[in-house]
């Protein structure tokens, strides 16, 4: 939450709030006052909207990360011809796709699967919790200057935000024990385009810096300050001068936008149900909380006027106990992101919206002797859904024992090219980046094309 500082924090009102809580910025209407959204501007594009309420909508992503890589023989490509020590506990399940079957947990993705598209056959990964190759389509090896950015860093760069009062990028990833499996930053793009975190500490920083409690006791006081803002924005071009973080930063806190977007508690109860419910304060292992309503938060955050938003999500590194850990965690999973791909159709956010899940490598073949199934490097899976794309088919497929790619093996800057491709952006064309060392780089080699089953 964005908040102004000030002094005397034990001060408190006749309702209970303290005068911080009171002035929390898109807080405002809880002391019955709204921050009005001084910084829009009539040439700017509105916010996503539901395609029921006239608004504009716009292309967007949500990724979400699965930290320590899921097995994916035991969700979308099950063994059932494989030997005992590879085949596993659990049986496939006909989807309402004739000829794809996936994992008896994952009931409600089965019944949407012409909406999905599991891939099976991602290939070029390393032996190395990495979610960086998920993040930016790179891998961190021969790494330019700076760094490879991150995918929202990069739309934040070539695109910028719909609306001044939401980043472009919002990242809802927890900060992770493991260090590999944290977000890499924005790379030789530079801090401007870093992701905002409302869960992180991004979250503190950006605060009105020299404007006390006193200065803001009276509400009125306030507008007429913000509006005074606005008319030397409007007519000096006061801001010309700031950089691009400021700039946003200074969106964010004169328009309540965000934070109503971040409160799910606008949504129905009913719709917060259907995706499930976790505990942010409980990480999984040495990854993510396994929070599904985040999935929730995601959506509400591309209606808003968000173009790329990460999610990671709980614990998948089972070395041990692979089948009990399953049992308990895709039930969970199979809800949250089925509510989530069946609310953008609802919505008609299905063929603006991509959508992505995966993790930085799979499984081994070979069960081990706690039950588990290790690091496997040689191939992965992901699962595609919205973004206009074609959807109700499998991509790729594993030899008999799920260990080796068999057909159509898929790289991660492949699915990064797929996502470019949905959000407009054709790296060909597009102007080259330089790095720290002042040599041009290209998002995406331009050598490598989007997956021509989805967009061709």
């Amino acid at each position: 939450m964005l908040t102004l500082l000030g002094p005397r924090e034990s001060r408190r009102h006749c309702d209970g709030l303290s005068r911080r809580g009171f002035l929390q910025v898109g807080a405002l209407g809880v002391g019955g006052l709204t921050l009005p959204k001084l910084l829009e501007l009539e040439a700017q594009a509105g916010p996503a909207t539901n395609g029921r309420s006239g608004g504009r909508s716009h292309k967007s992503v949500i990724m979400v990360f699965l930290c320590g890589g899921p097995p994916h023989q035991d969700m979308y490509d099950i063994k059932v011809d494989a030997p005992v020590e590879v085949r596993g506990e659990f049986d496939p399940i006909p989807t309402n796709v004739p000829g794809i079957e996936v994992c008896q947990l994952l009931p409600r993705l089965a019944k949407i699967m012409d909406k999905l598209v599991p891939i099976r056959s991602v290939v070029g990964c390393r032996d190395d919790h990495a979610g960086y190759q998920c993040f930016t389509g790179h891998l961190s090896q021969n790494e330019p200057a700076g760094g490879w950015p991150h995918l929202g860093s990069v739309v934040s760069r070539l695109q910028g935000p719909i609306a001044p009062g939401v980043p472009p990028y919002v990242s809802l990833c927890y900060t992770t024990q493991h260090k590999p499996y944290n977000e890499p930053g924005a790379g030789f793009l530079g801090l401007g385009h870093s992701s905002f975190r409302p869960t992180g500490p991004g979250r503190d920083d950006l605060v009105l810096q020299g404007i006390t409690v006193d200065h803001l006791a009276d509400r009125r006081g306030l507008l007429t300050q913000l509006d005074q803002f606005r008319r030397n924005w409007d007519n000096r071009g006061a801001m010309e001068g700031m950089d691009v973080f400021t700039q946003r930063a200074m969106g964010i806190l004169t328009s309540s936008d965000l934070f109503d977007a971040l409160d799910i508690n606008k949504e129905d109860a009913a719709t917060r149900e259907r995706y499930g419910a976790g505990n942010p304060g409980q990480p999984k292992g040495d990854g993510a909380p396994r929070v599904p309503q985040n999935l929730l938060l995601a959506r509400r955050l591309v209606e808003a006027g968000a173009r790329v938003v990460t999610v990671n999500y709980s614990f998948w590194d089972w070395h041990g106990q692979n089948f009990r850990n399953a049992r308990e965690e895709l039930p969970v999973f199979d809800q949250g992101v089925s509510a989530l791909v069946e609310d953008l159709h609802a919505r008609g956010l299905d063929k603006d919206c991509s959508v992505v899940v995966w993790g930085e490598f799979g499984r081994t073949p070979k069960i081990n002797k706690d039950a588990g199934r290790d690091h496997w490097p040689r191939v992965s899976c992901a699962l595609m859904a919205g973004g206009g794309m074609k959807t109700g088919q499998v991509i790729g497929a594993t030899d008999r024992l799920g260990g080796e790619p068999a057909d159509r093996p898929v790289t991660f800057e492949e699915v990064h090219a797929t996502l470019y491709h949905n959000l407009g952006i054709h790296w060909p064309s597009t102007p080259r980046m330089f790095d720290f060392r002042g040599r041009p780089q290209y998002i995406v080699d331009p050598g490598v094309k989007p997956i021509a089953e989805l967009v061709g």
